[in-house]
């Protein structure tokens, strides 16, 4: 799989490292359509959910789909579209996660051509309400696509920064510090490969941090495992889904850590 939404989301950023670097993340390996499936699993090793991922191209326009189905009937479900034209440029995301799996529930779009962000919320009474808003949106925007990023950053690149519009208080612009880590041997379908060990860190301030605590939205690393070679892949993530909630680790079927 080429993309796991990963789908990070935090609260705010006060500050970087100074040697990380905001640019815009040039094309090295084009997406192609595909159809994958993933698993969910919770720290103790058990499955909690299972996932599809689909990916349609055209021309220019990758339109790319991850849904996680519960045993416990819950849902998170992140439909991205981007385009591959030099660098990565966000066209729209919308994501959701409802069900008893997730602390707080989620119905949140961005539309980052139009800055238009979207977002729903259900009342004590279970109204539904809508609410719109537009706001500057920078160009490094990554909502529902780090994990395409991370495809297409060589195993050794210096630490970088990307945006994302968290899905708090109608839409907080913040940012990503990612950087890799280490190189580790994967096995997939039967095959070893080498995997670059990439870590995603949301960098808060002390205030920003406790109030994140306060409401039940606390975010924490990531760590994103991406086999390296002519054609990458994203296998394994271990994070938040979305950024809220227990860690999980998502794994692409198949996928395991060589002994």
């Amino acid at each position: 799989m080429r993309c796991s939404d990963l789908l990070i989301v935090v609260l705010a950023v006060f500050a970087f490292a100074a040697k990380a670097i905001a640019e815009s993340i040039p094309v090295r390996h084009n997406q192609k359509p595909m159809h994958r499936f993933m698993v969910a699993r919770s720290d103790d090793g058990k499955t909690i959910a299972s996932g599809e991922f689909t990916q349609v191209v055209h021309g220019s326009q990758v339109m790319m789909r991850l849904t996680y189905r519960f045993g416990d009937g819950s849902i998170d479900d992140e439909e991205t579209t981007y385009t591959q034209g030099g660098t990565f440029r966000l066209v729209s995301n919308h994501h959701l996660q409802k069900g008893p799996f997730f602390t707080k529930p989620v119905d949140f779009t961005v539309h980052a051509a139009t800055g238009t962000v979207t977002f729903r919320s259900v009342d004590r009474d279970g109204k539904v309400h809508d609410q719109s808003k537009h706001m500057a949106l920078p160009a490094d925007l990554a909502n529902g696509m780090v994990g395409t990023l991370l495809l297409n950053v060589p195993h050794d690149t210096a630490p970088f920064r990307v945006g994302m519009l968290a899905a708090v208080g109608g839409g907080r612009l913040v940012h990503l510090e990612v950087s890799p880590q280490s190189d580790q041997t994967v096995q997939l379908g039967g095959q070893t490969f080498q995997a670059t060990v990439f870590r995603v860190h949301p960098v808060l301030g002390s205030i920003v941090s406790l109030f994140a605590r306060m409401i039940g939205l606390q975010p924490k690393d990531v760590t994103v495992w991406v086999l390296e070679g002519d054609d990458p892949a994203v296998a394994v993530v271990i994070g938040q889904l979305g950024g809220y909630g227990p860690v999980v680790s998502s794994d692409l079927v198949g996928t395991d850590f060589a002994k």
